[in-house]
């Protein structure tokens, strides 16, 4: 059977539906490592906005892995300011599924389409996708900005998201780093210190 895992420390929250095999071994992530080299790519599936949760509940019920990342986001309401659970990526969650057997996915109430090109299902970067799961875990505060896809690559070296890999940013003097799902062309940012990173690739700036 599978279950349902609810991951939230300081700024984030992710729900999380895993599967267990009997009989198989457990990895370094407490995933099944039978399980691992077996199961489908994860694809990105554009649901309705404000339907996250309801689509994830209807495949939870039909036995498909999804990851739908959430984050604490501030609300301004009449007499006050609230915090609320509000998905990493807007209209979309991700789910493990066979694409030559998509109908059950793209018949789920919510789902308006699975992400591709000319209506065939593109996988989503697994490493991008363990990165996100990663910074959702660890608890630190983070949030949606601009997609980027250009930068210096840094590697943080201590702390809770170490050997988390990303982009590195400056603005108005905080040090963040992004992690992006290219398929989606979306982006998350948290804020590091910088002498916590070393630099993987770097990025010359051109002058003339």
């Amino acid at each position: 059977m599978g279950k349902v895992l609810w991951d939230f420390q300081g700024g984030s929250l992710s729900r999380v539906q895993t599967q267990e095999i009997p009989g198989s071994t457990q990895g370094e992530d407490g995933e099944s490592a039978d399980f691992v080299g077996a199961r489908y790519p994860w694809f990105a599936l554009q649901v309705r906005m404000r339907h996250e949760s309801g689509v994830a509940d209807h495949l939870q019920g039909k036995g498909y892995e999804w990851f739908l990342p959430l984050y604490k986001a501030r609300r301004r309401w009449s007499d006050r300011v609230k915090e609320v659970d509000s998905p990493l990526f807007p209209g979309y969650l991700f789910c493990r599924f066979n694409p030559h057997d998509r109908l059950p996915i793209l018949k789920t109430p919510g789902v308006t389409q699975i992400v591709g090109y000319n209506h065939v299902p593109v996988p989503v970067d697994e490493q991008e996708i363990q990165a996100i799961r990663r910074l959702v875990v660890s608890g630190v505060p983070n949030f949606p900005c601009a997609f980027l896809e250009v930068g210096s690559k840094v590697r943080i070296e201590a702390g809770a998201l170490r050997g988390l890999e990303g982009i590195l940013t400056d603005l108005k003097g905080k040090r963040r780093l992004v992690l992006s799902i290219t398929l989606l062309q979306r982006s998350v940012a948290v804020e590091i210190d910088s002498d916590a990173v070393s630099v993987v690739h770097a990025v010359q700036s051109a002058r003339s």
